[in-house]
């Protein structure tokens, strides 16, 4: 909102954070509190279908991308590819904002504008690393094109609260695109893999988190063309979820509730409920929040670059247990912190307090507890 007096900046242990490089003019402090999810997130159903665990939506089906190599590229099927392929196609947008590996990089993101669905074989997949994908919104705005943006939940969630508020933004970015999120790790997480592959980071190319199959295995390429690889169990797992920052441990919206359309990883489970992580053919969760949303799924559909079937929304539950479990957790947490005295987020319609009586007894003890010693502990 103020490129000229804020930045963002890398910092350890690997994550991004805004730092104030000039003065910023009156009022700035109100305007970004108007906006910001980081200080909370306000949920309106209207008309839609409100389920209390995942927010509005409108239609839910499970899919995957009509072009073979979308498919085995994306995290979970392409479907997300196969709509931005459909946008751009179809004169919808005429670019698309997206993460995409950084160059000097491998591990880490960069924030690019596509206008080609043929760039997209190197955006495909899931890119488990600090992204700040709004810092392209000035660019977009004197770019003059019509775009689709692509973001996680709370990214979406605040262009959709700055494009409520301003007109031009609105016009310039008419599609928000979404995907369910579990935390952002630190770079330092993206070293630990290489720690375990027994890679140098300089010796690293090339580094892919996930797709290739589904789930896809995380995989970094060496300068001498070779490359070694790990289970998406270990890499996210094993490590990766091991250094999600602690906002992320207190987010109530991991499934872009403020997005037209999201997908997702539609698990298969075992009989316990748990996701299997075999590799197989990827199938994507596809989730219309909005009538836009619909229109432009079926749109991709009609146009024969997805393939769509109706979803059962209650088998949400078993396929993604850690949103379910940190959702019904969150209510622990927030009072932990506010006995502690640190600042919570302002949540309005998102049901925590229906949530977190499905949590149980044990469970909100330990959580409560679990965010009680780490604030102690720094």
């Amino acid at each position: 909102m103020f490129p000229h007096a804020l930045a963002m900046r890398m910092e350890e242990p690997g994550f991004l954070r805004p730092r104030q490089i000039s003065a910023l003019p009156v009022g700035a402090d109100e305007a970004i509190a108007a906006v910001c999810p980081g200080l909370g997130v306000t949920v309106d159903a209207g008309s839609r279908t409100d389920d209390t665990m995942w927010g509005p939506y409108r239609r839910a089906w499970t899919g995957w991308s009509m072009d073979a190599s979308q498919r085995h590229r994306g995290a979970s099927g392409g479907a997300l590819t196969a709509v931005l392929t459909h946008l751009l196609r179809s004169g919808v947008v005429q670019a698309v904002v997206q993460n995409a590996p950084d160059p000097n990089d491998p591990m880490g993101n960069r924030t690019v504008l596509s206008a080609d669905p043929a760039t997209f074989g190197t955006t495909a997949g899931s890119r488990y690393a600090p992204s700040a994908p709004l810092d392209a919104l000035p660019d977009i705005l004197a770019d003059g094109r019509r775009v689709a943006f692509v973001g996680k939940p709370c990214d979406a969630a605040a262009l959709a609260a700055i494009r409520s508020r301003d007109p031009v933004v609105a016009r310039a970015v008419p599609v928000i695109l979404s995907f369910f999120c579990a935390g952002v790790p630190s770079t330092t997480g993206a070293r630990g893999i290489l720690a375990a592959l027994d890679v140098a980071e300089t010796e690293v190319t090339a580094f892919r988190y996930r797709g290739n199959g589904w789930p896809g295995q995380a995989t970094a390429t060496l300068a001498d063309g070779s490359s070694r690889s790990m289970s998406y169990h270990d890499s996210w797992g094993g490590i990766l979820s091991r250094h999600v920052q602690h906002r992320c441990k207190i987010c109530a919206d991991g499934s872009g509730m403020a997005a037209d359309l999201v997908c997702a990883d539609a698990w298969e489970v075992d009989e316990k409920g748990y996701p299997l992580f075999e590799e197989r053919e990827g199938v994507s969760l596809v989730l219309a929040r909005t009538v836009l949303g619909e229109q432009i799924a079926e749109g991709a559909r009609a146009a024969g670059r997805l393939d769509l079937a109706p979803f059962d929304m209650a088998r949400l539950m078993d396929i993604q247990p850690g949103q379910r479990e940190r959702r019904r957790a969150l209510v622990a947490r927030l009072t932990a912190l506010r006995v502690l005295g640190r600042p919570i987020p302002a949540y309005r319609g998102l049901h925590l307090a229906t949530l977190s009586r499905q949590l149980g007894l044990l469970k909100t003890v330990r959580n409560f507890l679990g965010m009680l010693r780490r604030g102690l502990r720094k």
